[in-house]
């Protein structure tokens, strides 16, 4: 194999990227001037901070409002921004300020960065999401400043909605409202909500959606693909919002003392912010275990391909449902609005779900020995919102030992890039094998 090429190989470059930002960030906000306290971060949790923000979890081991000065918060927020878009994404930024050509190698690093299935116009691409990420961030962070100044000084009230603006775009979920109470103090408050709810599902869908949303006009049009992530993502959005209204609505620490419009805006936060956002209006800790169960569910789930979110995908769930409905009507092909879907399709989910299954499984296993006090829900919550990079807590991210937070680290990485990286090596030009082996039968079920 030739050296040269095999250096060359997109899952390892991003792998690499992802990890180089972490530890230049880790390395910056160990800095005395990067936290309040003059003293900066111990190394543990700075990686643990800096992988949370690069890999836009938001989980955190210090409240990110009341830790860290300015300095420490725009490293964190930069973190936010390059690891919600993609190094690539702003390599070929750079690109475009300098007048550089992008080359084929940067436009295969785009495409696998950017989870796009064609390299054809992945530049163009490229600098349409740039332009869709500065307009939905600006108009939130202008929605937000204004409603936050209403509760705090101008400045403070700008500097906080361009901070939770692009916080929640990315569906990272950090926050600056001090003590871990993230957005509770806004659960019925219809313009915090509806904006935040509304940069997180921009976020979640995915830029090919978007793109293919705003070429819609031209085109007349629209792919299977983006029928279905809308079509999932409504669906789920409706039946979490519908689920925790029920679940919660005799719960005295949740939605019952609430009014039945703070009730409805309170149960569809939640269910938005569970698709891998990380901000909560309600206290996760006081959810009743059937809100937590769903929860995790969704947040196994997640977003979209192409998007600032994680999880298994929106139609990597909608494939394997296909699948088994085909199944059990005795079909033989999966198939949505009239368009078959290949086998490799359904074998490619089956790959990226069983994978993901199995890195959670695993890691709360190994957590449920080494933080042997804590309950298995609020473990297997943690690990899941870790490995989906979602953010939501039930409280035990704070009191983790160094072995666990080196877990959640691993596999806040590994949720953020692995299935992206699994996604791109089922996708790879495979050889054929030049003979097949007869069929052999197993009982099934």
């Amino acid at each position: 194999m030739n050296p040269k090429k095999a250096f060359f190989d997109p899952p390892k470059i991003l792998v690499l990227g992802f990890a180089s930002i972490i530890l230049i960030g880790a390395c910056l906000l160990t800095l005395p001037v990067a936290t309040t306290n003059g003293q900066g971060l111990n190394f543990l949790n700075a990686i643990f901070t800096a992988t949370s923000a690069t890999c836009v979890t938001g989980l955190v081991v210090v409240d990110t409002g009341t830790t860290f000065t300015f300095l420490g918060q725009v490293v964190i927020l930069s973190m936010i921004q390059v690891g919600g878009l993609g190094f690539m994404t702003f390599a070929t930024f750079f690109a475009f300020l300098l007048g550089k050509k992008i080359s084929l190698k940067e436009r295969i690093l785009l495409q696998e960065s950017l989870n796009n299935l064609s390299m054809e116009g992945i530049v163009r691409l490229a600098r349409r999401i740039l332009i869709f990420t500065c307009v939905i961030e600006f108009i939130g962070a202008l929605i937000l400043s204004i409603r936050f100044s209403f509760d705090m000084p101008l400045k403070k009230a700008i500097y906080f909605g361009i901070f939770h603006s692009i916080s929640n775009f990315n569906n990272a979920g950090f926050d600056l409202m001090g003590e871990f109470h993230s957005l509770t103090d806004y659960v019925d408050d219809p313009i915090v909500t509806l904006t935040v709810c509304g940069l997180i599902i921009l976020g979640g869908i995915g830029f090919i959606v978007m793109n293919e949303l705003f070429e819609y006009r031209k085109i007349k049009r629209v792919s299977l693909h983006t029928k279905i992530v809308l079509l999932t993502s409504a669906i789920l959005v409706i039946v979490g919002t519908i689920g925790i209204f029920l679940f919660e609505y005799s719960n005295d620490l949740t939605l019952k003392p609430l009014s039945l419009s703070g009730k409805i805006l309170g149960s569809l936060f939640q269910s938005v912010t569970a698709r891998t956002a990380g901000a909560n209006t309600l206290n996760i800790g006081d959810l009743t275990q059937s809100s937590s169960l769903l929860i995790i569910l969704l947040m196994f789930i997640g977003a979209s391909p192409g998007s600032t979110g994680g999880g298994i995908k929106t139609t990597t769930f909608t494939t394997l449902l296909g699948a088994v409905w085909s199944q059990i009507r005795g079909k033989e092909d999966v198939i949505f609005y009239r368009q078959r879907i290949e086998y490799e399709t359904i074998y490619k989910a089956l790959t990226v779900t069983f994978s993901g299954l199995f890195l959670v499984l695993i890691m709360t296993l190994v957590l449920t020995i080494s933080e042997h006090g804590h309950d298995f829900l609020t473990i297997l919550f943690e690990v899941t919102s870790a490995f989906a990079t979602v953010g939501l807590s039930m409280g035990l991210t704070p009191e983790l030992s160094p072995i666990g937070k080196i877990l959640i680290i691993f596999t806040m990485f590994a949720g953020r890039v692995g299935p992206l990286t699994i996604a791109f090596a089922v996708t790879m030009r495979r050889n054929p094998d030049p003979f097949r082996y007869p069929k052999g039968k197993i009982m099934i079920g």
